[in-house]
């Protein structure tokens, strides 16, 4: 068996569908009307046929459970932190921490509060601490990782 993606229940299919495609930069790859795929293996479905799938009233369906997440990362954490503060009516769930680990990250609400984390990138995180005069093992050791991990993090590329 193969896991194939996420299906989010949305109240507002093309506010949702602006969120995704302008704030977190997702592309549609297929539009079925009351379903949209993107890029990324994530979907969103309206409520309506959702409840219809589900044999279940729209009422009995629950929004804001505080009990998963959408996780991304990104390359500019930082342009992405200021797009953020001015996207209208946004909430966040915490702003910007910094984690144990080192890796910075931001936790908000979509429109129908479900919970999204964009966190900087791990290779990110590495330069960071590079540039802060660390070395490999340095890093290692900050973020509790064996150096294989940083070695393979400050080797990928991102372009």
């Amino acid at each position: 068996m193969k896991f194939n993606g996420t299906l989010l229940v949305v109240q507002d299919l093309e506010r949702s569908k602006r969120f995704y495609m302008e704030l977190m930069g997702c592309k549609v790859t297929e539009d079925f009307g009351a379903n949209i795929t993107f890029d990324n293996a994530f979907s969103l479905q309206t409520l309506e046929s959702w409840s219809g799938f589900i044999h279940r009233a729209p009422a009995d369906v629950r929004f804001a459970g505080n009990d998963a997440e959408l996780y991304f990362e990104g390359d500019d954490f930082d342009g992405f932190v200021k797009k953020l503060e001015s996207w209208p009516g946004l909430e966040y769930v915490h702003p910007v921490q910094e984690h144990s680990w080192g890796q910075r990250g931001v936790r908000f609400y979509d429109p129908d509060r479900h919970v999204i984390e964009v966190g900087e990138s791990m290779r990110d995180v590495c330069l960071r601490f590079r540039a802060q005069g660390m070395t490999n093992a340095q890093v290692a050791a900050r973020m509790d990782v064996d150096a294989a991990y940083v070695a393979r993090w400050l080797a990928e590329d991102f372009a």
